[in-house]
């Protein structure tokens, strides 16, 4: 699969933001983002001990299975994605990530997905820059579409390659700017703890990302990832 745009692009400055700034910065964007599956639990408890109707009891149950699932779904995902999940070996089994990927997007229908990764294993940081890449095309399709994965290794190494199409397609400027590397890090928002991770992972192999976003309902995201880099943890 052929890496997006020109190979000549401009690097980013050089980054140099400290291990608990980043922790700081990614904890953000994960209570934000399961802030609202929790606290729909919480609200969903306290209905159910207040209501003694069987068939608001029945819908009450419903509410909070929906919640523990997108819940769970979310801490695997993000597991995955942003922790040390994985085991202690290099590689990592590319099924884990497209469950997570599935069960993170793929629940209510809203988004279709296609995956097209026919490696077996792809090392951890590669698998990140995947995932990561894959939570912004995803939350890019504010009124669903389709999701498409893929990736394709090479004597050259890897390149990942991530499009959303639907109907309205919602980048947010500052996610493509870091991405790029076109940011100083002191003013990159929790919002952006997944596009500065995919940047700082693959600018360390030495190789690139890419965003492509002119075509109407049509969002592609790219890394290329040199041979050697992608088998860094």
């Amino acid at each position: 699969m052929p890496p997006l745009g020109s190979s000549d692009a401009q690097q980013g400055p050089a980054f140099v933001m400290k291990s608990h700034e980043f922790a700081s910065l990614l904890c953000s964007r994960l209570c934000h983002d399961l802030l609202s599956p929790v606290g729909a639990l919480n609200n969903g408890i306290e209905l159910l001990s207040d209501e003694h109707d069987p068939e608001m009891r029945a819908r009450c149950m419903e509410l909070l299975g929906e919640s523990a699932r997108a819940s769970a779904n979310k801490l695997k995902f993000f597991r995955l994605a942003f922790g040390a999940a994985g085991g202690f070996g290099e590689e990592v089994d590319t099924r884990e990530a497209r469950v997570a990927i599935e069960g993170l997007f793929g629940g209510d229908g809203r988004i279709q997905l296609g995956w097209m990764v026919d490696e077996p294993t792809m090392g951890k940081s590669a698998l990140k820059v995947l995932l990561n890449l894959v939570l912004i095309a995803g939350d890019a399709l504010v009124r669903g579409g389709r999701l498409d994965v893929g990736a394709e290794k090479h004597d050259g190494g890897l390149d990942i390659v991530v499009r959303a199409d639907g109907p309205r397609i919602v980048l947010d400027p500052e996610l493509k700017r870091v991405l790029a590397g076109e940011v100083d890090e002191e003013t990159i928002a929790p919002r952006a703890a997944a596009a500065w991770l995919a940047h700082c992972l693959v600018d360390e192999s030495g190789g690139q990302v890419q965003v492509a976003d002119q075509e109407e309902g049509v969002l592609l995201i790219g890394a290329s990832v040199p041979a050697g880099g992608s088998d860094r943890k």
